[in-house]
């Protein structure tokens, strides 16, 4: 139970706290050792919630219940948190329409299931002085992602390799 941020029973140094019972009525302003004797005679703990304030607020309440139902309900956000990854499409300035449709349909399947899109075509020797294709061929492959993407970062060259970055574009789009 260390490291939870609650002080708890014996850990309250407080002359007086302001208590609350486990129902969520205010018990008034009492010594902490009056409000650990209530708690123990309950069979609940004495967990302070606000130390900030003045006399700081403690409430009684089954402290292992309440960390059990707080971590139930953190694994629930964690659950339905959804973690989209990029996901990268490789070519070449000379690739040929039958590849460029493979990379078209497996980028549209990645950005159909909620991830991104990294586009880069790679130029190898004399094709970096046809930057111009590779940037017509990025272009030409968000235009055909158009409907289920929008492009987040025009095409931009990063030493040999021209990069695009596609998004799939908010739920609401898609539902028409």
């Amino acid at each position: 139970m260390a490291n939870t941020g609650h002080q708890t029973n014996e850990e309250i140094r407080d002359k007086e706290v302001r208590l609350i019972s486990d129902a969520g009525e205010q018990l008034g302003i009492v010594s902490a050792q009056e409000a650990l004797r209530m708690a123990e005679e309950q069979g609940l703990d004495l967990v302070k919630i606000s130390p900030n304030a003045v006399p700081p607020v403690c409430k009684l309440m089954d402290y292992g219940k309440y960390r059990f139902e707080q971590t139930k309900r953190e694994k629930e956000a964690r659950k339905n948190q959804r973690v989209v990854e990029i996901k990268e499409v490789r070519m070449s300035p000379s690739i040929d329409v039958n590849d460029f449709n493979v990379k078209l349909r497996n980028a549209q399947k990645f950005l159909s299931e909620g991830n991104r899109c990294k586009v880069t075509v790679r130029f190898r020797g004399r094709e970096m002085a046809h930057t111009n294709i590779g940037q017509d061929l990025l272009m030409k492959f968000a235009e055909d992602c158009g409907e289920i993407a929008v492009v987040d970062k025009s095409p931009k060259l990063e030493g040999r390799h021209m990069s695009i970055f596609l998004s799939p574009k908010p739920a609401k789009d898609t539902k028409k």
